[in-house]
């Protein structure tokens, strides 16, 4: 059953071209989340290969050989350090097929437990990615968990469906960052995020590369829509945050979010028979 706790590690840094500076950073940060006595490790999306169109134009020529060997080196380091980890990379298909945004969930052996592949890419994406096609779920200390990454946050239907597969938490992964300046990413991203853990009860862990300029943090958020904690803005850092099952919070949907998901789109115990109900029309 496990403890229904579990410590979460969400990571940021400023994801670039290099893998091995990229590498360097998760390592880095891997050793602090272990100082922090956390289970799971959580980075942004592409955090170890770089993300296509923003940190390189497109494939041609990249070194899918150095992204395995670093890679490889990550799961190492998770095994010594007995952490599970959310990784953000691209993961490589068969040619003429392109690549899948991904993440890689790594148990504290060092094995990929399973992947993550981003299922709603935007217009830019498409042109060089492939969209995936399934949820991951995995629990851990009693506590299931999906991940989801970036665009997938625009979807709601994703969510419900996880709430109706009774997942607690999510980690999604983002790359909202190396931008001009301020953008609506700052009012929309976070505020969308604290929807979706509010409406369906969700812990949501969110990373999101500190490239400048990095238009919002990454944040921990509580299932009523409160965000617990963030890092700095467009600084590199870590912070671990406790998704605790035995908590309570704020859920004035919880005896009607099932029959709204059902389709009943009101909470009326009995329709009611009143000609002045039925007339719109008139005061």
């Amino acid at each position: 059953m496990g403890t229904g706790t579990l410590k979460v590690a969400t990571c940021q840094f400023a994801v670039g071209a290099s893998i091995r500076r990229n590498s360097r950073a998760i390592c880095e940060l891997l050793h602090g989340a272990k100082k922090g006595r956390a289970d799971i490790v959580h980075f942004s999306e592409c955090a170890l290969s770089g993300y296509v169109g923003t940190d390189f134009p497109n494939f041609e020529g990249y070194d899918w050989q150095l992204l395995r060997d670093e890679t490889e080196k990550v799961t190492a380091l998770a095994a010594k350090l007995k952490l599970w980890v959310v990784l953000g990379s691209t993961h490589r298909l068969t040619e003429p097929n392109k690549p899948h945004n991904s993440l890689y969930l790594i148990g504290p052996d060092g094995g990929i437990v399973d992947r993550y592949d981003k299922r709603f890419c935007t217009p830019g994406d498409l042109r060089r990615l492939t969209p995936g096609d399934r949820f991951v779920n995995f629990q851990i200390n009693g506590v299931k968990c999906s991940l989801l990454i970036c665009f997938d946050l625009r979807f709601p239907e994703l969510y419900r469906q996880l709430y109706e597969q009774k997942v607690n938490c999510v980690f999604q992964s983002f790359y909202n960052a190396r931008q001009k300046g301020p953008s609506v990413h700052t009012q929309i991203m976070r505020q969308t995020m604290q929807c979706r853990a509010a409406t369906n009860h969700l812990w949501v862990s969110m990373t999101n590369s500190s490239g400048y300029y990095s238009p919002y943090p990454s944040c921990f958020i509580r299932p009523d829509g409160k965000i617990v904690r963030q890092l700095r803005q467009n600084r590199p850092g870590l912070m671990v945050n406790t998704v605790d099952l035995n908590r309570k919070f704020y859920d004035p949907m919880a005896d009607f979010r099932d029959m709204a998901i059902s389709g009943k789109l009101n909470n009326a115990r009995q329709a009611v028979n009143d000609p002045r109900s039925r007339n719109r029309t008139n005061l």
